[in-house]
């Protein structure tokens, strides 16, 4: 790439990040002074409104806005959403009802069935008397170890079984997903306070159910019935986009591994997510005042009716972290008034109290016709977060560049990601976005050094994942 086109493309790059970042445009409003940042404003600023902070049971609650101040008329405006599943001292872990659903294909013969097993005898050392595990393998047909309690006798039993499998046949992941599904309802009811299926899989569906909206409805029925489901890819040949659907709709997490021998510690740590879980059936929603209006929800999947945004997200364990961002189109009133952004309301069953919580909060802004106030008042730390999903959503686009063979087109993505950075950088701080800097860097790398088709895939696969932890899912993507 000549000069003179990588200078218009960075250039190109800054004006989107001033518009990802939500700051004022040109023309687009009456306000005096000056837009550049640094500027100093001769009187003293009255201090930005308070942004609520809820806390309503088992997931603590905090939000805020990139812009605390807008300017009168219309502007953009990103609300973040941070939900922290609460750590509870000296709490038991919960009982367990667990599935492990094994692909064991053809393609997963040798070294990846190999390591595939050990992690899941590693997974029954873990286990305690009162947890319960069924242990499924599939190729063209599934076999089964029907749900037990892991006490001494069943875990050696269970590692006997283990032992056993053999790779064979095609890939029917419906069928490998329904025989654990009716595992665990058969164990439903016998103490356990949640129920989880564990999917690994390192192909594409072949037999079965093959069609991807088919495979997401037998995940959405799997939910439905009380079961979290978490998805494991490995390798480089699997489909991330369903696998990452998998976990969504059942409300899970999500992992990719290019080795296979890190499976135990993906096995282990869904485990304890599954045994500390503090909350489940969990949405955001979002409450749209006139005025307001939603201009996406990024990296959710958001059901919007009337004014109402629901956004659906996954279920909770202690300490886990999810992050929520939304772009927001907002007319503010004449200066000096408060302006009441969006309101918040958070549902979910409390695993806990033991009962159904709803916590409620709104974001408001102030108004106003100083320039300067919108700019230095913007929230540094949202504003990063609002680079991060907008970033995300580049990386995205890279991945599917990369997937399509267009390496140029997918390095831009991460050169415009680069200058997106450097405009928050400048609001929050060079060390606030160095982190990121740092993986636009190693993804450039990971692409430049792709000269295989199973590299490229790997790459693909390596973007999305950091794509989703962009968006803010960060305990739900391993």
């Amino acid at each position: 790439m000549n000069r003179t086109v990588l200078f218009l493309s960075l250039a190109g790059a800054l004006a989107l990040a001033a518009l990802v970042l939500g700051l004022p445009r040109r023309g687009d409003n009456p306000v005096s002074g000056s837009s550049a940042f640094g500027v100093v404003v001769d009187s003293p600023l009255p201090p930005p409104p308070v942004l609520p902070t809820g806390a309503g049971g088992s997931i603590l609650v905090k939000s805020r806005l990139s812009h605390p101040y807008l300017p009168v008329g219309a502007s953009e405006t990103y609300a973040t959403v941070d939900l922290t599943g609460m750590e509870v001292a000296g709490a038991r872990r919960s009982a367990v009802n667990l599935a492990v659903v094994i692909d064991r294909s053809g393609s997963m013969s040798g070294y990846k069935l190999q390591q595939a097993k050990q992690a899941a005898r590693h997974l029954v050392t873990l286990l305690r008397d009162e947890d319960r595990l069924a242990i499924v393998h599939y190729g063209s047909d599934v076999k089964s170890l029907p749900s037990l309690p892991a006490t001494p006798a069943n875990r050696e039993r269970m590692a006997q079984f283990i032992d056993g499998i053999w790779d064979d046949g095609g890939t029917n992941i419906s069928a490998g997903l329904s025989v654990g599904r009716t595992q665990l309802a058969s164990a439903m009811g016998n103490g356990a306070s949640v129920n989880r299926l564990i999917l690994m899989s390192d192909g594409q569906p072949t037999e079965g159910v093959s069609d991807e909206q088919g495979l997401k409805n037998v995940v959405k029925e799997i939910r439905a019935s009380g079961i979290t489901v978490s998805s494991i890819g490995v390798g480089t040949d699997f489909n991330e986009d369903l696998m990452q659907a998998f976990a969504e709709y059942g409300a899970g997490a999500y992992g990719f591994l290019e080795d296979a021998s890190q499976l135990s510690t993906l096995f282990q740590r869904d485990l304890q997510q599954a045994t500390t879980a503090v909350a489940r059936n969990v949405e955001l929603s979002f409450e749209l005042p006139p005025g307001t209006s939603l201009g996406e929800v990024l990296g959710y999947r958001a059901h919007q009716a009337g004014n109402t945004v629901r956004v659906a997200m996954p279920d909770f364990s202690a300490g886990q972290v999810e992050r929520v961002v939304v772009r927001l189109n907002v007319n503010a009133p004449s200066a000096g008034q408060s302006v009441e952004v969006t309101g918040l309301k958070l549902t979910y069953t409390d695993l806990i109290a033991h009962k159904n919580v709803e916590d409620q909060s709104r974001l408001t802004a102030m108004a106003t016709n100083v320039r300067e106030e919108v700019v230095q008042r913007q929230d540094k730390e949202a504003t990063v977060y609002a680079a991060r999903a907008r970033g995300a959503q580049n990386l995205q686009k890279a991945a599917q560049a990369m997937s399509e063979g267009k390496k140029d087109e997918a390095q831009n993505y991460l050169r415009q990601n680069q200058a997106l950075f450097m405009e928050a950088g400048s609001v929050a701080g060079a060390a606030a976005v160095a982190e990121d800097q740092a993986d636009q860097a190693e993804s450039m790398k990971a692409y430049d050094d792709a000269d295989s088709e199973e590299s490229q895939r790997a790459a693909v696969k390596s973007s999305k994942v950091k794509a989703l932890k962009g968006f803010g899912r960060m305990g739900s993507t391993y």
